[in-house]
């Protein structure tokens, strides 16, 4: 992992930071934003979304989007990902369901 600044999360952290609560298909979701270290480009922030089921099934793993959140501070990467409405998140869940 790099450091390159004070506030730069692990990227190994187990649950990410807590973005969203939505429902979707009968289900409840818990978004979390999840950062990316990319040893080519320590100086931004690369975060992609993991989806918690609430009541997740057997060998059921989390869905998650590519990276899709790229900039220049911490705080700027959890805005955007907070900038994401109900709808947006639901589509980008489901696209992660069938990846």
């Amino acid at each position: 992992m790099t450091m390159t600044g004070l506030n730069r999360p692990n990227a190994g952290s187990r649950s990410g930071i807590h973005i969203a609560t939505i429902a979707y298909d009968g289900r409840i979701w818990s978004v979390h934003l999840e950062f990316y270290d990319d040893p080519k480009r320590p100086e931004v922030y690369l975060a992609r979304l993991k989806f918690d089921v609430a009541n997740p099934t057997d060998y059921e793993e989390a869905p998650r989007t590519a990276v899709i959140i790229i900039e220049e501070t911490f705080e700027d990467a959890i805005s955007k990902a907070r900038d994401f409405d109900d709808h947006q998140l639901e589509g980008l869940l489901r696209s992660a369901l069938t990846i």
